[in-house]
């Protein structure tokens, strides 16, 4: 191996400190912040510098505090330097790597982040760290706020709405997500396709509750999965495949998925409806209806594709009422933090309100595109009540030829919780599912 200037585990050390700059200074997500920071970083580990950059926002707002009191001046810092000093003391938190030879990388990879004269503050306050770590958490973990490395406002909320089950969900936060697949069952058996996978020898197991899911023992690359190419089988989250068998969707209806892309629920009702399936999945941007394209070309399935706004059904639709009708809701996306650890940095108190008038104008637009006696199924993947009972209730007042479907499926799901209207899973229950929730609702033939 060639021999370089700096310590072997500087180079990721300075890529992840720009990916967590970006995430944190400039708002960006931690996909195209991580993209963005291995362009320029040829000598780091990809796989390492996403693992130290996704943990150390996991459990930034443990890990920041922490170094802030060990500063003499902290607003005098670049957010580079406060990014390296994040990501360092997280490897010397969350690794097997020795302390003091996490510090002699990072003070490298302040050079290859060429500040070079902030080496010896690097230096002195790592050191620091190393010795003073356990009575500086002790400080910092005496607030469930601090212990759960989760903003006060979002533990304010949830504990409010849930506050039998507040601690465990903000624990469950933090735990690595499994990576769960979906078995497209008109195509193979999910007992098939488990010995597939144990021929290649990866190891997984079935999810009882719900007949098409695996998860593994381990993640992998979805091109080290057999058959993935082929469509044979999805990543997709347990919680997120109770959609599709919700919806009720059958062969010869009308459907309409707004809101679909990436289309991981499209390519599902698509496999539930057969050959003949109706299917329209509109989304409100380009790229994001190429995504769907992409997956279902994967899939070998196909469905009528529109780029238009939810909110105004004129810009894609052609007059003809849906029997089904699936709103994937943007949302906070607070039941998905353990696979988006940036979302407790990128998310404020102000967005919730702005998603619950976008929530309330989606639905509204969707009941008039329902026929007679159809159904919608609304979902969030958010923890919030705000954004998802009350959405439902706020519409139901206003619209006298809405009314609630029981869910009895996604009741039988381990752990799930009864809302007065709809059903709510929870990350860290039995279930083993992030946080959705799922209302139907069904249109009379009286109103709109």
């Amino acid at each position: 191996m060639a021999r370089t200037p700096w310590a072997p585990g500087a180079p990721p050390l300075a890529a992840a400190a720009r990916a967590v700059e970006a995430v944190v200074v400039r708002s960006q997500s931690a996909d195209a912040a991580l993209a963005s920071s291995l362009e320029g970083a040829r000598a780091a580990d990809p796989a390492a510098v996403r693992a130290i950059a996704l943990g150390t926002l996991r459990w930034y707002l443990r890990l920041a505090p922490a170094i802030e009191g060990l500063l003499p001046r902290p607003e005098s810092l670049t957010g580079t330097v406060r990014a390296l000093l994040a990501v360092a003391a997280h490897q010397v938190a969350y690794s097997r790597n020795p302390p003091e030879a996490i510090v002699d990388a990072a003070v490298d990879a302040a050079r290859l982040l060429g500040m070079k004269r902030a080496t010896g503050l690097v230096n002195a306050v790592l050191r620091r760290y190393v010795a003073e770590r356990a009575a500086i958490f002790e400080r910092i973990d005496a607030s469930l706020a601090g212990r759960t490395a989760h903003p006060g406002w979002l533990v304010e909320r949830i504990c409010g709405a849930w506050p039998a089950e507040a601690a465990a969900l903000l624990e469950a936060d933090n735990a690595h997500p499994p990576m769960t697949l979906r078995v497209d069952l008109s195509r193979i058996s999910r007992a098939e396709y488990l010995r597939r996978l144990a021929e290649h020898s990866i190891d997984a197991r079935e999810i009882q509750w719900t007949p098409a899911a695996i998860v593994l023992d381990r993640p992998l690359p979805v091109g080290d999965l057999p058959g993935f190419g082929d469509g044979l089988v999805s990543v997709q989250d347990a919680g997120a495949q109770l959609a599709a068998p919700l919806l009720g969707a059958a062969p010869g209806m009308r459907v309409l998925d707004v809101c679909a892309a990436p289309g991981g629920k499209t390519g599902h009702l698509l496999e539930l409806m057969g050959e003949a399936a109706d299917l329209t999945a509109v989304d409100i941007a380009p790229e994001r209806v190429a995504l769907i394209a992409e997956n279902l070309r994967r899939l070998r399935r196909s469905a009528r594709l529109c780029i238009g706004d939810a909110r105004e059904p004129a810009g894609f639709w052609d007059g003809c009422r849906f029997d089904r009708i699936l709103v994937d809701a943007p949302c906070s996306s607070t039941g998905v933090i353990r696979r988006h650890p940036d979302i407790k940095l990128l998310r404020r108190p102000g967005d919730v309100p702005g998603f619950v008038t976008t929530q309330r104008a989606i639905l509204q637009a969707a009941l008039t595109m329902l026929a007679p006696r159809g159904r919608l199924l609304y979902s969030t993947c958010s923890l919030l009540p705000e954004e998802n009972e009350e959405v439902v209730a706020a519409l139901i007042r206003a619209e006298p030829a809405a009314g609630v479907c029981a869910l009895p499926a996604a009741r039988e799901v381990p752990g799930a919780l009864e809302r007065p209207l709809g059903v709510q899973l929870l990350p860290g229950t039995a279930a083993g599912s992030d946080g959705f929730y799922y209302a139907c609702l069904e249109k009379t033939t009286t109103g709109s």
